[in-house]
């Protein structure tokens, strides 16, 4: 045993370096497989797979979630699930369907007027230049309610939802066209297009099949439907669809089943839906010229509108030569243009052959017209023989093909469901090469690009759709089970079985992971679903709370280790909207918010700002806080809110205090409540100096401030007369809450007047330079205001001046900002973090937009007597 170990470790690692290890570990490596169990072949399937923590991925693969109607991503070789990406159902996590964004991505997918927070996603596609994938956007299907959706491969998120206003479901998309002009989409089950009641007698007059063009914008990553249009087919139920490549390009391919056009009736005495729809030899695989019908759904009298989209009727498609059928092998699943366009290949599921087409032959059939016949619906024919290149056995129940790295050579890969297996072949000289055993019950198959123009090779997933003994039992629904097989050597080789507990995956797609450059944060202020900057963006010191009637908004923001502001109050009933603004820059520095029991969550990426809106209708005290566990003071980072009943009126807490406090204890309330109204009256006075010596008056936005903090301040006179009234009867109880009512105008007065003084400060100071005015952007962009505040110490010290507290200030701060972990231990720092209890975290700013920031600097320090 040892021998073999010594040789296997030789075979991984390099003789050299195997013998320090096996000497160094005393035979560990042994132990470990004789313990477990494990052969030496599973050993060099774990080195294959096997990823050092923090090491990466060759590539990256988007699994359609099936029933959970969401994406799945992981890594290959590893294995490693890494996000789950909601799209057609809510996915509370990232706060997909709980924020306001999100919900109005969710609700393009409702469907006359119907809310359809379920899906049962089947076909990713990625978009492609030049009929390679190229990293940007990624499309998916809802097989249940045909819609499709787009992802942005910039942030992993879904960006939009359409709808399909004729087809009743859909199988066959998402697929891109080489150059994403359009995606393709094909409808499954066979149904009127209008909305209204057909029988099924009608079936072969009323029912109808197509193939939607959605036109793509690839610049912006989104369906313009008012660009899109239907081909209609008949009722042969299609199924998947390819575009055509390089020889083939401007052309599309969908396979269908049913011919026989069957309609079923198991409960009347009919046989089933399986055996009537199996009868036929041979179905329709549809070629269709799409650059063509493209041209044609220009003209008005081309196309009639059916549910506010465009419908090309198949006459008009077979009158201009876009539109034939060729006889295709039984209860087909897939068509797979080869990466050149040169050929097509198809297999059947009650077929044991795959067969390949040429399209060579194809097109010079149609150039000939010569057609083998017509189907009832007038569409010309082509002979299956005279487009064929050839036919393979392959097994049973072949399905799903991909390309691999030597497809010049005919490497292709066919999934068999009835035989468990994945066979290798070549589609250019029609022989089989190799087959692996898979568990159990392949479905799709994943290459590395291989339905690309650009094959990797190196890797395929079976998909399959059993897993039965694979796995640990976890009651009867068994998770689905995806094995990567390493296809680099002459013989297949299975690695790896991937448990997935997420809904029924039913294809994958792969891209090298050199071509994926996602974003770490977003520009600050953004709505991630728009791309765009919120309305509802708020930097530090913008915080507040806005009433309009019934309808109170909130702007606030997130950093470690608060949310701003921490107390709200509003009345029953109140519409609550909260919006907020994550400050922090530094990468993976997430923060959620969520308010008990409201049902709302959002998830806020650094950069990003999000909405919850709800309906205060409890009454009571609840706690909101940040959902994700990001610092050391994360259970301090809440707030409450508050909602109260108008109608209602409250016995104070304090009042109900009062009544047991002694004589002695009640002088004192009352002493301590005046004494902070004096301390803050002297803040009031102190901004109220300021803003008659800096002539306020000239400028009409701080004019008006400044009335209305005087409409507040103006009522306390009255208060103060009842205060002294009830002090010299005697009443401390009643003078005491007279004084707080004194305190709820002064907040009021300071609250307005501040902002007031805040806005009069960038009116009379003097001019900031461009670099001084980007360096505030950067300053309140970057995270900076959420723990300095200018001119006053916050949850981090005050910053006026800090240019003069180091030798050579502008590179100590410089330096600091680039990299603060660098200063920890520098007495200064050191001694500011322990006061603080807080580090300052790296906000991964620019050379630039510390240069900025230092030019800001300046400027707050020429203009010091105005902070």
């Amino acid at each position: 045993m040892a021998t073999k170990i010594s040789k296997l470790t030789s075979l991984l690692l390099g003789t050299s370096l195997a013998a320090t290890m096996v000497s160094a570990n005393g035979g560990e490596l042994e132990k470990v497989m004789k313990a477990r169990g494990l052969t030496e072949n599973d050993i060099i399937h774990a080195a294959k797979t096997y990823t050092p923590s923090g090491g990466r991925d060759e590539f990256m693969i988007f699994s359609s979630g099936g029933q959970s109607g969401q994406m799945m991503v992981y890594g290959v070789p590893s294995m490693k699930i890494l996000k789950y990406i909601g799209v057609f159902t809510p996915e509370p996590w990232q706060g997909y369907g709980y924020d306001e964004e999100s919900k109005k991505v969710l609700a393009e997918g409702n469907i006359r007027g119907h809310k359809i927070t379920w899906g049962d996603t089947h076909h990713p596609g990625l978009s492609e230049t030049n009929g390679v994938y190229d990293g940007k956007w990624l499309a998916v299907n809802d097989k249940a309610n045909p819609r499709i959706a787009i992802l942005s491969l910039n942030d992993f998120e879904t960006k939009q939802i359409v709808v399909n206003p004729v087809f009743k479901s859909d199988h066959g998309g998402a697929f891109f066209t080489p150059n994403s002009e359009y995606i393709l989409e094909a409808s499954q089950y066979a149904a009127p297009f209008d909305n209204n009641y057909h029988p099924i007698e009608d079936y072969k007059e009323t029912y109808r099949g197509g193939i939607t063009f959605w036109k793509f914008n690839d610049k912006i990553g989104r369906i313009n439907e008012k660009k899109s249009f239907v081909l209609e087919l008949p009722p042969y139920m299609q199924d998947l669809s390819d575009a055509g490549k390089g020889a083939s390009y401007g052309w599309g391919f969908t396979n269908s089943f049913n011919s026989e056009m069957y309609t079923g009736g198991i409960e009347v005495g009919m046989p089933p839906f399986e055996a009537g729809c199996s009868r036929n030899d041979t179905d329709f695989l549809h070629v269709y010229n799409w650059k063509k019908l493209a041209q044609l759904v220009k003209n008005k009298k081309n196309y009639k509108v059916i549910n506010g989209i465009r419908v090309i009727p198949m006459s008009v498609a077979v009158a201009n030569n876009a539109l034939f059928l060729i006889p295709e092998p039984k209860s087909p699943h897939g068509v797979d243009v080869s990466p050149d366009g040169n050929y097509i290949v198809v297999c059947g599921k009650l077929d044991t052959h795959a067969t390949v087409y040429k399209w060579s032959k194809i097109k010079k059939l149609i150039k000939d017209h010569k057609y083998a016949g017509k189907d009832p619906y007038g569409i010309p024919i082509l002979s299956m023989k005279d487009s064929m290149h050839g036919q393979v056995e392959l097994g049973l129940g072949p399905l799903h093909n991909q390309f691999g790295k030597h497809w010049k050579d005919g490497e292709i890969y066919t999934s068999l469901y009835v035989d468990s297996q994945i066979v290798k072949w070549d589609y250019i000289h029609l022989k089989v090469l190799d087959k692996v055993n898979v568990h159990y019950n392949v479905g799709h198959l994943c290459s590395m690009e291989g339905k690309s123009a650009d094959p990797q090779g190196k890797y395929i997933i079976s998909l399959n759709k059993l897993a039965i003994d694979r796995f640990d039992p976890v009651g009867p629904l068994h998770p689905q089970n995806h094995q990567l097989i390493d296809i680099s050597g002459k013989k297949m080789d299975l690695l790896y079985d991937m448990p997935v507990p997420l809904g029924e995956p039913h294809q994958a797609v792969a891209i090298r992971m050199s071509k994926l450059h996602p974003e770490v944060r977003y520009k600050m202020g953004t709505n991630s679903r728009t791309g765009k900057i919120s309305k509802g963006k708020t930097l530090a010191g913008q915080e507040r709370v806005v009433r309009k009637g019934h309808n109170v908004t909130v702007y606030a923001t997130l950093v470690r280790s608060h949310i701003n502001p921490e107390r709200v109050t509003v009345n029953k009933g109140d519409t609550v909207t909260f919006y907020l603004t994550n400050l922090e820059r530094a990468e993976d520095e997430t923060h959620g918010f969520t308010v008990d029991n409201y049902n709302v969550h959002a998830s806020l990426e650094p950069g990003k700002t999000a909405s919850v809106k709800f309906k205060a209708d409890l009454e009571g005290v609840f706690p909101y806080y940040c959902t994700e566990f990001c610092s050391a003071l994360h259970l301090e980072m809440m707030g409450y809110l508050m909602v109260k009943d108008p109608n209602k009126k409250y016995v104070s807490a304090q009042k109900l205090k009062m009544k047991t406090m002694s004589k002695a204890e009640l002088k004192a309330e009352y002493d301590k409540t005046v004494a902070v109204n004096t301390a803050t009256d002297a803040v009031i006075q102190s901004v109220v100096k300021f803003l008659k010596a800096n002539h306020y008056e000239k400028y009409p936005t701080v004019k008006a401030l400044v009335e209305d903090a005087l409409d507040q301040y103006g009522k306390i006179p009255a208060q103060k007369k009842l205060s002294d009234k009830a002090v010299k009867a005697g009443d401390l109880e009643k003078a005491v809450l007279f004084e707080n009512m004194i305190w709820q105008y002064m907040v009021k007065t300071a609250d307005v007047g501040i902002r007031a003084k805040n806005l009069l400060v960038k009116k009379v100071a003097t001019k900031q330079s461009p670099a001084a005015a980007a360096g505030e952007r950067a300053f309140g962009e970057g995270g900076c205001g959420g723990c300095h505040v200018i001119g006053k110490v916050s949850s981090g010290p005050d910053l006026t001046g800090v240019l003069l507290r180091h030798e050579n200030g502008e590179q100590w701060v410089r330096n600091f900002v680039l990299n603060p972990s660098h200063k920890y231990k520098d007495p200064y720092v050191e001694g500011m973090i322990n006061y603080f209890n807080l580090r300052m975290p790296n906000q991964h700013m620019t050379k630039e937009e510390v240069n900025n920031i230092i030019e800001y600097f300046k400027w707050v320090d020429k203009n010091a007597n105005l902070f």
